[in-house]
This record gives structure tokens, sequence and C-alpha cells, in this order.
């Protein structure tokens, strides 16, 4: 309390007892006792409703111990138990438990890992991958300003995610490897990669590479086949020692069939070889008969045209050419989209050609742009403008349903330049991406599409899109949901087939270690995006007639379903609409069997030994880990902590004051009456 607080009751007390004494010693006839009785009643009903009013506040301290953490993470992936280690695994999890020492002197928090993170539930090392830099990240951004020394049981064999080595700089506490696996090495063949193109074109060849790898001492002879049904396409024979362990292999394959070709790659596994799950993967390829060709036409150099070409052409049914205004006009028949690069007065005649033959276009616009010359020579937007320049952001239209798009995080891309001026859309347009002006939405769309009949036009005002590449590159280290954004425009522009109320999205080839996702979306009448129905899907396998039915949950704008469940094989769905039976699209999809986990014979003992000695942690493997847990218990580094609690609580909430008060004026009222007072 405050010296202030303490005379407040100081002269809170003088008072009472002043108000007290005047009102019953002052000039009445009551009897000594009675004087004392009732100033002492009315004292305490005074002094008691002052405090009330001053509302001194009570500290309290408490003291206590607090242990400290230790997280334990549980491998719970099929690696742990591809050679039975899942019960000795369960064994020391059971004896971690029931250590009174360990949990007497640790605050024992159990987690598991795989494809996510999280408290342990049950231990079924059904996990189809293993993400061990997820673990350790997220357990370090919890303990990491407490003392919590972290058990890891894992084989170390990481499937998913970033390399877990590089977090020791930034783990806060020490890291103890529980190894599960067999030190010893065997002799082992493996096909560690399959490369190939997604698509080719019909009569042509398709490229293949091939990387198989060696683990042993003594040289070993084997034989490399692929087979697409029970066909075999290419043989060979391949040599491995110790001092020669991994073999490209590169070739190519006849294009010979349309439509989705399954192929598969096996190696003949040596004798005795303990794994040889890991001899064998399967690959496809869908042949096409005819590729999209796009034109992009400028008449200036520009680095987005780069970015441009390289996005489009990620997906292989697309070629990107790119052309001067003329040289496009006397091969403008071939394009089924026309890409307008900052259009000036050399396009005129391709315009009108355009326009004649009722022709797809993306328009580009920028710094460099003639608008009084795009103004004039089309109809369908406009924009007066200035010679000044503006930094314009933007974000993804939420009410955009046309068709899927992903959210990139525009809104944290930086501004790109436009000219400063209004763009006017004049035809029926739909906004994909919303233009921003210094943090404020402006009138102006920075992305949108128009439709009229049968012609597709869309409109990008604003120049620089190869930094947005790139900015997408740097967070995600890939170009891929940068380019699956521009592809999905790019083929809704490359195409003039009338829109389905319902349209689905999905991938002729699934690996089941990944997700089986498929997703629709339905409009309605008016083709507005319509949340409020129920979509089922009905996946049926074409070798077992099994069936699997499942809803389609909404998402954002779409509806999306994970068939992850489902057996390698291939199958055939149709995606219904509960209240329109007739409304239904079908489609076919093979989910290959490959089982990442299956794919290692031996632990990561180099990597987990490198975690634990930069983290100034031990390592053991699973038979000798109760050594670790004496050392745990043993080690003096690790002791509770004493720590302070301190309460303040005003007095108006203690409950007590004011029943005295209650008490007090009831006792003086009582005397009172009872000796005949008023």
């Amino acid at each position: 309390m405050t010296i202030q607080t303490l005379l407040l009751i100081f002269f809170a007390l003088l008072i009472s007892v002043v108000l007290a004494t005047y009102q019953y010693a002052y000039k009445t006839k009551l009897t000594i006792q009675a004087k004392w009785i009732y100033g002492s009643l009315r004292f305490i009903t005074f002094f008691s409703i002052l405090i009330l009013l001053i509302n001194p506040k009570l500290k309290t301290n408490n003291y206590f111990l607090v242990k400290p953490n230790l997280p334990i993470l549980i491998d719970n992936s099929e690696s742990i138990n591809q050679f039975n280690y899942g019960n000795m695994v369960t064994e020391f999890v059971t004896s971690i438990k029931v250590n009174k020492a360990l949990n007497d002197k640790f605050d024992i928090h159990y987690y598991t890992f795989g494809n996510e993170f999280k408290l342990l539930d049950s231990l079924t090392f059904s996990e189809k991958n293993t993400n061990v830099y997820n673990a350790l990240n997220l357990t370090n951004s919890v303990y990491n300003r407490e003392v919590a020394p972290t058990l890891l049981i894992s084989d170390g064999n990481q499937t998913l995610g970033s390399d877990y080595k590089y977090i020791a700089s930034q783990y806060s506490n020490a890291i103890y490897p529980v190894i599960v696996g067999d030190s010893i090495r065997y002799s082992d063949l493996k096909i560690t990669s399959v490369l190939t193109n997604r698509y080719s074109f019909l009569n042509n060849q398709f490229p293949v590479e091939l990387t198989v790898a060696y683990e042993g001492l003594l040289p070993v002879k084997t034989n490399l086949e692929i087979t697409r049904g029970r066909t075999v396409v290419h043989r060979k024979k391949i040599t491995f020692s110790e001092d020669n362990s991994t073999k490209i292999i590169a070739f190519t394959l006849p294009s010979e069939e349309v439509g989705l070709q399954k192929y598969s790659v096996q190696i003949s596994p040596l004798n005795n070889e303990k794994n040889i799950q890991n001899n064998r993967k399967e690959f496809a390829i869908e042949v096409i008969d005819q590729s999209t060709d796009i034109f992009l036409v400028s008449d200036i150099k520009h680095p987005d045209i780069g970015a441009l070409k390289k996005s489009i052409e990620t997906n292989e049914q697309r070629i990107v050419t790119v052309y001067k205004p003329k040289e496009a006009l006397r091969n403008i028949e071939e394009a089924q989209l026309i890409i307008l690069f900052q259009p000036n007065s050399s396009f005129s005649e391709l315009l009108q050609e355009i326009k004649k033959l009722n022709k797809n276009t993306f328009t580009f616009t920028g710094l460099q742009t003639d608008w009084n010359f795009l103004n004039k020579n089309q109809s369908n937007f406009s924009k007066e403008v200035t010679n000044q320049t503006e930094l314009a952001g933007a974000e993804l239209n939420p009410n955009f349903d046309y068709f899927f798009l992903e959210d990139l995080g525009f809104s944290n891309f930086r501004p790109l330049k436009t000219l400063f001026g209004d763009l006017t859309i004049l035809n029926k347009n739909e906004v994909i991406l919303d233009q921003y002006i210094n943090g404020h939405r402006s009138e102006s769309p920075l992305l949108a599409i128009i439709e009229s009949n049968l012609q597709r036009e869309a409109i990008w005002d604003a120049e620089g899109l190869w930094k947005w590449r790139a900015q997408s590159f740097l967070e995600t280290k890939n170009h891929e949901s940068f380019d699956n954004f521009m592809g999905a425009l790019i083929q809704y522009l490359a195409t003039n087939k009338k829109r389905s109320r319902l349209e689905i999205n999905f991938k002729n080839i699934y690996y089941n270690n990944n997700s089986i996702k498929i997703s629709a979306q339905y409009f309605d009448k008016n083709f507005v995006f319509n949340p409020n129905t129920t979509i089922t899907i009905v996946a049926t396998n074409l070798d077992t007639k099994e069936q699997l039915t499942s809803p389609l949950i909404l998402k954002r704008n779409y509806y999306e379903v994970d068939l992850s469940t489902l057996n390698a094989g291939d199958y055939s769905f149709s995606v219904t609409l509960e209240e329109d039976v007739k409304l239904t699209r079908t489609g076919s999809f093979t989910v290959f069997d490959y089982n990442v986990e299956q794919q290692f014979l031996n632990p990561d003992v180099t990597k987990l030994s490198k975690l634990a000695t930069n983290t100034s942690g031990n390592i053991s493997f699973l038979s000798e880990a109760a050594q670790i847990l004496e050392n745990l218990v043993d080690d003096e580094s690790f002791k509770p902590i004493q720590k302070k609690s301190e309460k303040i609580k005003p007095l108006i909430e203690f409950k007590y004051v004011l029943m005295l008060i209650i008490i007090s004026l009831s006792l003086e009222w009582f005397i009172r009456k009872y000796n005949g007072l008023t």
C-alpha cells in the first residue's frame, strides 16, 4: 500500500471515531454501556463505508516450483514399422510414462509427427510421409523460452518439408535423438528418381531419366527393364561398385497412342536383398494429338515477356511463340489465343484481323502502351491517361467464381507500375484482381475478363509481372503456385467452349503417398456460384468394382473432396448434384502405388548425430535408450525453477466488508428497537 492510501485510512479512522462519538456520546441520555455499544457499531459502519470508498489494494505473493518441460517427439510414419520396430517404439514410450523419477523431474508432453505434427493420440505408424523439420520447428516455437530438452524418436529419414539439419542453429534447447533402426549396412539397390514430361505429342519421342543407386561393397550387376503393360519397351544391364554407386540412365520412348500411358521401371534385386520395395517405380505420361498455340505479340523488349512465356509453357500442352505484330498477322489462323503486350499503332492491322476472326485475346498494358490508339481500335475497355505513373497493388476478388483461382497472397506482393488514370470496362466483365492505390481500393481493376458471345478477352493493367513470379518463388521455393494461377487463366482464355454450370478440376495421375483431391464448382442459372447445395462423388475401381461415395466439402468458392484413402489402381468417377441429378460430370484417373516410406533401409545416423552435437544433446539407439532417460534424471542442469506470482486485489472485491456493514447496521437497529429507541 502507498503512503497516500495509509493516510486516507488514518483519516477515515479519525472521521469514523468523530462521527460515532458525536452521534452517541454528545448530548445523549444513554448509559455508558449503551453509548459504547451503539458507538462501536456506528463506528464499524462508518469506517467500513469509508474504507470501501478509498478501495485500498491488497497484494499477495505466492511461490511455487515449475518443473522443466520434456517434449517427446515420436515418428509415427510407416518407415518405423517397415522392419517391425513399431512395437519397440511403443514399449519405449510406455516405459517413459511409468518412469516415476523422470515424471517427477519433468513435465512431459507427448507428440507424434508424420505428415502433420500433433499431440499423441495413438501410435499407428501409418503416416505416409515424415516431416522432421516441421515437428522440431513447431516444438521450438512453443518451448524456445523455457528449459525443455527434446527427445526425438525417429529413424531420421525425412520425406517431406525442409531439411532438418538446418534447424540446429536456431533450436534453443538440446535435442536427444533416439535412433530407430538397424545401423548395419546391407547391400541395396534402389530407383531414387524417375524424371519425365507430363505430356507428349502423338508420334513424338519423350525423354526419360532414371537415377539408380547402390549401397554395398562388392561389385554387382543387375537388369533394368521398363514395361508398358506386358511389353518391354526398354532394357539395359547395369554394373555397380562401391566407387561407382550411382547411375543416371537417359533415353527416349515413342508416343504411339493417344491417352494416358502407364509404364513400370524395375531393377532385378540382389541375392538376399533386404528391401526390394525400392526396386520398382511407376510413372505415366499423357499423349495428346495437338497443342495449344499461343501468340505473344510485342513491339518492345520487356522482362515480362520472358516471364509470361516461361510461366505458360510450364504446361507442355501450350506453345508460346513471340512475334512482332506483322509476323503474327501472317500466321494468325494458327493461334488459339493472342497475347497483346503493350499495344501501339503497329498493332492496327492485327487488331482488325482479330476482330474479323473473333480470336480470343489477353491484353497487357503498361508504361509504353499507346492508349490513344487502343481506345480507338477496340471497344471493350478504355483509359484516360496522363504521363504520370503510379504504383498499383492488388487483391484477389473473393467473389470471382468463373473458375477456381488460388490466392497467392497478392496483397503482400510489391506494387506494379501503371499509368495514372481510371480503367473503364465497357462490356460485361468479371474482376479477378482488384487494384489498390496507396492501400485504398480503386474503382479500376488490375485484372479482369470480358466475355461476349463466344469470344473471351482479358485485360491486365500494370507492368512488372516478372517481379511477382520471382517473389512467389522466394516465398514458396518454386514457381508452381504462380504458374498454376496463370495456367488457369490461359486455359479459360484459350477455349471458346460454353461454360458449364458444374465444373470439375482433377489430375489424371495421383500417387497414394500424396493427397488425392478433386474440386468442383456449381453455378445457378445466372452463373452465380451457389454455396448451398450438396455435391457427391462416386469413385469406382475399374478392376475390383469397389465404390467410394463421398460428399464434396465447401471451401471458399469451390467444393472439394480428398480421396487419399483410395488404393492404387485405375478409377472412373462421377460428380453429381443432389438437386439436379442430370447435371453430372465424369472423369477418370490413376493412383500409383508409391510408398516413399519404404524406400529406406537404414536410419540416417549421420544427420541425427550432427543434430545432437550441434544442439549439445546426446544420441542413442532405441535398444540403449534407457540410458538417456537415466542421464536426463541425473542431469543437474535440468532443475525446477521457483517462480513467484503476485496478485493484487482491490478491497471492494471482498464481500466480507459488505457483510460487516450489513451486520453492524442490522445489529444496531435491532438493539435500538429492543430498547425502545427510534
